[in-house]
């Protein structure tokens, strides 16, 4: 018989849903570095149709990860109301995960494959997109250490 631990699934969808809001409100309304989907050159809107389209595409972007957060809510929901042993570090460690690779997957895909976007365009853009895959990467591995622990 097999012990039956915490899932990984709640964590691993709350934490890339967390790092989603948070992308979208730093890097898109704070410091409006960029939008989702930056339609002129270096994301610089020149219209009102250019700023509601780009917020547009911003607002898909939070609402998917509203879905996704509740999504990853019902699934600790259901754990929780089956018994499963919780663990904080599995929980925390998933989450971490989830973060992590959301981020080296969006990077990735938006930033190099379509070029939708950059972290921040300008001449050291290469190294503001690399510093967070990077960092997207580092976040991934200590979650993964950490869901995999002893502890958890």
């Amino acid at each position: 018989m097999t012990a039956r631990r915490f899932p990984l699934a709640p964590g691993f969808i709350i934490g890339a849903a967390l790092i989603g809001f948070l992308d979208g409100i730093v890097f898109h309304q704070i410091l409006q570095w960029h939008h989702m989907i930056c339609i002129e050159t270096h994301c610089r809107v020149r219209t009102i149709e250019t700023l509601t389209r780009q917020t547009l595409y911003d607002g898909i972007f939070h609402f998917v990860m509203w879905l996704a957060l509740v999504t990853g809510l019902a699934l600790l929901t259901r754990a929780l109301q089956h018994g499963l042993p919780f663990s904080s570090r599995r929980y925390w460690g998933s989450a971490l995960l989830g973060a992590g690779l959301f981020n080296v997957v969006e990077g990735i895909v938006d930033h190099h494959i379509l070029q939708i976007h950059h972290v921040r365009f300008g001449p050291t853009q290469t190294i503001w997109d690399g510093t967070f895959l990077a960092a997207g990467l580092l976040v991934a591995v200590a979650g993964s250490r950490m869901a995999r622990s002893r502890e958890s």
